[in-house]
């Protein structure tokens, strides 16, 4: 019998009355573990031990807080090649992406560990003599953490990071297909000192789990990264509930890269390449859409067609492995299922897009590019959310720039240009929360922010001392000098 891992609620480990198999996309053969899975009552209870330790914590120690969230970061950076392991065996990006990956959740622990003795607010003078004013930040109370699969240590990271660091109490409620790294996570976090009740792990179904902290009174904020379908549902939870609770919600991009005549084409193939296909092009700010003028066109896409003949796609693991598996059968068959319908549009496909077989059974898929696409295609308007590009061929920058902000999306946008008035000029205009200049558009810092517009983010943005905005409450106190 394999032993059960369990949630973490009000400063104990306990068990569920089931539990959920945690498979290897590069071998479905190897069960990770077995997790718990929170029932309703499970997550009523970690609600309510929340409430009860937040006036405690939310008046503790400011060093009190930094020295944990130091603690749980340099664990975190001690043991980067073993959870980095752990990570890249359920989520399936590469070894050195996953330590990568764990490299950073321990960097934004730390940061905020600093954050914690930076908390600054305004003493300002007032229109009425005899007053003074100041501006203060407080904690909003107990937040419920709703975290995807792609980034199964780094988005719980940077969501629970500030979330204590500004005195809040944590629900939080990771991915079904990825529990061991938010286990892990967990567990180093509940030795580092957090007081009982402060920090609670749910591991469960989002229908049942999200559902209770969505409904729950006790629940003052929620941030959710996930789809934009999930996060419109958790949009319109927060609105209904009594009281209405704060929101944070990041929901995917579509994101463009335009490549112009004059680009040095070897940057333009590896930002391409980069950007599209490694983490299996699992990330919110792939580039999935390139916009290329027509004089570079069929140069570039020669040039990457012909990169992609040299991508290793294999077990996560493996040494040399530059593309792992898509994360599990749902996905893959999402991939296939938007290969087919961008031919059916009318799109080439140019190159992959076929399943491949290795050594062990896993979730394989041969990274594709389309060309020949229309921008009102479904494959260039929909998150595929998988290795699958498209090249959308374009006149000159201005029809580039037009095409890239047609999206309902707008979270990271990239340009390849040897051209400062170009790129200059696509930083101011284009639609984007972040913007690349001859960079992949999936690769951020974890000391600024995170967020984009349209249809890809609502609320405050994430990471960085922006996230302050979020997890903290303004107050504004008068004083009269008794004079």
């Amino acid at each position: 019998m394999t032993l059960q891992e369990k949630n973490f609620i009000a400063g104990e480990w306990i068990a569920a009355a089931n539990a959920a198999p945690d498979v290897n996309p590069s071998n479905t053969n190897d069960v990770v573990g077995e997790f718990a899975r929170a029932d309703a009552a499970d997550a009523e209870r970690a609600i309510e031990a929340a409430h009860a330790a937040f006036p405690a914590w939310a008046r503790s120690s400011i060093q009190l807080r930094h020295d944990i969230l130091k603690k749980v970061g340099d664990e975190i950076v001690a043991r980067k090649d073993e959870l980095g392991r752990l990570l890249s065996r359920e989520e399936g990006k590469t070894l050195p992406e996953g330590i990568g990956e764990v490299m950073r959740a321990g960097q934004i622990f730390q940061f905020f560990a600093g954050e914690c003795l930076r908390l600054a607010g305004d003493k300002l003078a007032s229109v009425r003599p005899g007053v003074d004013i100041e501006i203060t930040r407080e904690p909003i109370g107990v937040v419920g953490l709703i975290t995807p699969w792609n980034f199964p240590i780094a988005i719980p990271a940077w969501k629970i990071a500030p979330a204590l660091a500004y005195g809040n109490c944590v629900v939080f409620k990771p991915a079904e297909l990825v529990p061991g790294s938010a286990h892990a996570l967990s567990d180093i976090i509940a030795r580092a000192g957090v007081p009982a009740g402060v920090f609670n792990l749910v591991m469960g179904r989002g229908s049942v789990v999200g559902e209770v902290m969505l409904n729950s009174p006790r629940i003052a904020a929620i941030s959710f990264t996930g789809s934009v379908s999930t996060g419109r549902k958790v949009a319109q939870a927060c609105i209904a509930s009594d009281p209405m609770k704060k929101m944070q919600l990041e929901m995917g991009g579509k994101n463009p890269l335009v490549v112009l005549d004059d680009t040095d084409l070897k940057v333009a193939v590896e930002c391409a390449v980069n950007g599209a296909f490694f983490s299996t092009g699992q990330r919110c700010t792939a580039s999935s859409r390139f916009i290329v003028t027509e004089g570079v066109h069929d140069r570039f896409v020669d040039a990457v067609t012909e990169r992609m003949k040299g991508l290793v796609v294999d077990d996560a693991l493996k040494a040399g492995t530059q593309i792992g598996p898509v994360v599990d059968q749902n996905q893959l068959e999402q991939d296939l299922r938007y290969i087919r319908v961008g031919q059916d549009e009318g799109a080439k496909l140019a190159h992959g897009g076929e399943l491949l077989n290795r050594e062990t059974p896993g979730f394989y898929l041969a990274p594709a590019l389309f060309v020949d696409v229309d921008n009102r295609m479904q494959i260039a308007r929909e998150e595929i959310f998988g290795p699958v590009a498209t090249v959308t061929r374009v006149r000159n920058y201005e029809e580039a720039l037009e095409i890239a902000n047609d999206t309902p999306f707008g979270l990271s946008s990239g340009i390849c240009t040897t051209s400062l008035k170009y790129a200059g000029h696509f930083k101011r205009n284009s639609e984007a929360g972040m913007v690349m200049v001859n960079l992949p558009t999936a690769g951020v810092d974890y000391h600024v922010p995170f967020g984009g517009r349209k249809g890809s983010s609502y609320g405050p943005r994430e990471q960085g001392r922006y996230a302050q905005e979020f997890y903290t409450t303004v107050k504004t106190a008068y004083l009269a000098d008794g004079n």
